[in-house]
């Protein structure tokens, strides 16, 4: 099937509704575009998952605070469904912001507790963002199954809670975060980074790397653990903390799958990485 580019919410819901209709197992990859070789990772997964797979692509403003880069936000529309069609992707649901949001939302969906940590205090109102836009999409979409990266662990996890608590009736299938062959965890705001900055940025890998290898040698100290993945990193550190995997409440000690996620700024640019450490 030749890739179908839809912009208006009311074809894309016309659509679904004719692919539940014909029996159709429909798969939804959410994004927000400028696509790497970890969003064709989720695309892969989202078509052997399904018999119809959409990509929505939207730069979602409710998301993003007021300092934020939503104006610098890295775009390719073109370059996006070029990929798109190699993927074998059959819909591409490309919304502009009017069409999303054609007056200010009086609704938002938030999702207390798992949103309350980690990146959540220092992105005020991110998470009601992501839910609510995810819950639109799945709306919109109506899809069997949804595909998301591990690299944004309290995002899937958020949205993961959401759909259990809302009954949704969608299957949330995580993926492994895609590296680059030196280890940096691929993302689009890596484009932001000058040659100096990208080297910085492997510290948070190598940081990780040095932390987990310390578990499997038997420590399960969390303070420890969070020590050396802090050390070497280069960069302002925005945090480094362990969590556990499932509920990301704080633990001390690590007796049952802890995430270790941090966040540092590499010159003006934000990135986030993880590791789940098993004892």
């Amino acid at each position: 099937m030749t890739l179908q580019v839809l912009h208006d919410p009311r074809e894309m819901r016309i659509v679904s509704e004719e692919l539940r209709r014909d029996g159709r197992r429909v798969a939804l990859v959410p994004t927000m575009g400028y696509l790497h070789a970890g969003h064709v990772s989720l695309l892969a997964a989202g078509r052997r998952r399904s018999d119809s797979l959409i990509l929505s692509i939207f730069v979602n403003p409710i998301q993003f605070g007021p300092n934020e880069d939503l104006a610098r936000y890295p775009r390719d529309l073109e370059g996006d469904l070029d990929k798109a069609r190699a993927a074998g992707v059959d819909w591409a649901f490309v919304p502009d912001e009017h069409a999303m949001y054609p007056e200010q939302p009086l609704t938002l969906v938030r999702v207390s507790r798992l949103g309350d940590g980690l990146c959540g205090p220092r992105r005020p109102g991110h998470f009601d963002g992501v839910a609510t836009v995810v819950a639109k999409l799945f709306h919109l979409a109506q899809p069997h199954v949804a595909i998301f990266g591990e690299k944004d662990y309290q995002q899937l996890a958020v949205i993961r809670r959401m759909v259990h608590d809302l009954d949704f009736g969608i299957e949330i299938v995580g993926m492994p975060i895609v590296r680059e062959p030196d280890g940096l965890a691929m993302s689009s705001r890596n484009a932001y980074l000058s040659p100096e900055e990208r080297k910085d940025a492997l510290s948070l890998s190598q940081g990780l790397a040095a932390a987990e290898a310390l578990c499997k040698s038997g420590e399960r100290d969390a303070a420890r653990l969070v020590e050396t993945a802090r050390a070497g990193l280069r960069g302002r550190v925005d945090y480094v903390e362990l969590r556990d995997a499932e509920s990301l409440e704080t633990v001390e000690t690590v007796a049952a799958p802890a995430v270790l996620a941090l966040a540092v700024f590499v010159g003006k640019t934000r990135l986030i990485d993880n590791r789940v450490l098993r004892p």
